[in-house]
């Protein structure tokens, strides 16, 4: 490798010590290493600006947390640029490389001691009317919760054209196995390895004991329709994309969900097993 870009989440290295850091190690191995200087990637209302990325970008070293990794994750999805997680974050399942080890893991990236993760995308396409006005990408997870405070929504989730359950509740959560460990393990969904070929349908808040999560292969389709739930109010839901672009929602809107074409390419470095990591965060 030997074209490198950081994207930095300025809350978390605000004078750009950690990036500049790399950025000269980089420098001094005779690589080419560029900065973002003004990205914002980890918030809800911005996305990272790709333009300044060359093509020919070997390695994109995201520091900040898993947050900044999955939204740089979607923001980069056409050009397909493999990411290194730093974590300057707090649980880092992404972000696997912590602060005291930069410098051995940025040794092990040049040369080329690496392991490539391909992870599981969705493409969500949001439909009113049988007319498409939103579609998006999603590492993690697409949500759909309630609007309104303290009332509950119905969606009614689809397999394949197949009604699998209609859910009565606070919303509900189709997840990637990347996202298993999110919001989606809180709130109760299993978690599942990263290369599982699996998407979760997580009910959140249902209000039946008997409905639990659902497991279906990556290839199927999945559609979820907006029920009517309350007739004095005009919006019955909220969709977020890996929590960003809360989108309001009407009875009759329609959200299919599919395995996206292209995955998301995470380098490890980190010898641990997921499974020791997994223990080793959630304690």
């Amino acid at each position: 490798m030997n074209n490198f870009c950081i994207i930095t989440n300025i809350d978390k290295d605000n004078e750009y010590k950690t990036t500049k850091l790399i950025q000269e190690y980089l420098t001094s191995k005779g690589k080419r290493c560029i900065i973002s200087q003004e990205n914002t990637a980890g918030t809800n209302d911005e996305r990272t600006d790709v333009s300044w990325i060359p093509d020919d970008t070997d390695c994109a070293i995201v520091l900040g947390g898993d947050g900044t990794i999955i939204r740089a994750a979607t923001d980069l999805y056409e050009k397909e640029i493999p990411l290194l997680g730093i974590n300057l974050g707090t649980l880092g399942f992404l972000a696997e490389i912590e602060k005291q080890d930069i410098i051995p893991a940025l040794d092990c990236l040049l040369e080329e001691d690496i392991h490539m993760q391909k992870r599981l995308m969705l493409n969500g396409n949001v439909s009113r009317n049988e007319k498409a006005f939103y579609d998006d990408f999603a590492l993690n997870d697409i949500v759909i919760s309630r609007s309104g405070f303290s009332r509950i929504i119905s969606v009614s989730v689809y397999a394949n054209g197949i009604l699998v359950d209609t859910y009565h509740g606070d919303g509900v959560i189709v997840a990637t196995p990347t996202g298993s460990t999110g919001y989606n393990l809180s709130a109760g969904g299993p978690i599942a390895a990263p290369g599982s070929n699996v998407i979760m349908i997580t009910p959140i808040c249902p209000h039946s004991m008997s409905q639990r999560s659902v497991l279906l292969s990556s290839e199927d389709e999945i559609t979820i329709l907006i029920d009517k739930s309350k007739k004095t109010q005009k919006e019955e839901a909220i969709a977020t994309f890996d929590g960003r672009m809360a989108m309001e929602l009407k009875a009759g809107d329609m959200i299919r969900i599919k395995k996206a074409e292209k995955v998301t390419k995470l380098i490890k470095i980190n010898k641990k097993s997921f499974y020791e990591i997994l223990r080793n965060k959630l304690k």
